[in-house]
């Protein structure tokens, strides 16, 4: 009895200190809000351009013209928002490598058997599920922006 005591405690903890859980995949989409909560287009846009947070100016370019120095690297991402679906964004954030192995692109919420990662990040996502979700919202405005 002690033992299960334990280990709920510790999976408790765990799941407490905002380590990624398993999402549900179907197919090229995760269909259900991370969070459970909408997001913000507006937190998503700071998210975005921030290179300490998002760090996606550093691959992508987008409409951001206080932002100098956009990457080249990646699709322009009026142009992802524009061919995905809001459930097909979600995914690639989560875990892009799962469509494109050989992607540059982090994931953004996977936190386990990742390589190559500073000692104080281990075992944590980078994006939390409300800033992906926010994220998601800001990349639909874009895509609904442009057809207005």
């Amino acid at each position: 009895m002690r033992k299960w005591f334990a280990l709920a405690l510790l999976l408790l903890g765990i799941l407490s200190h905002g380590f990624a859980v398993a999402q549900t995949f179907q197919g090229d989409s995760i269909s259900e809000s991370l969070s459970g909560s909408p997001g913000d287009a507006l937190r998503g846009r700071v998210i975005v351009a921030s290179r300490q947070t998002g760090l996606c100016l550093l691959c992508h370019s987008g409409p951001f013209p206080e932002e100098r120095f956009q990457g080249n690297l990646a699709p322009e991402l009026t142009v992802s928002a524009g061919l995905l679906s809001a459930p097909q964004l979600r995914a690639r954030i989560v875990n892009a490598s799962r469509f494109n192995p050989g992607t540059i692109m982090p994931t953004y919420y996977k936190a386990d058997h990742l390589v190559r990662v500073a000692p104080k990040f281990v075992g944590q996502p980078i994006l939390n599920e409300q800033e992906i979700e926010d994220v998601v919202a800001f990349l639909v405005s874009l895509n609904n922006t442009k057809q207005q």
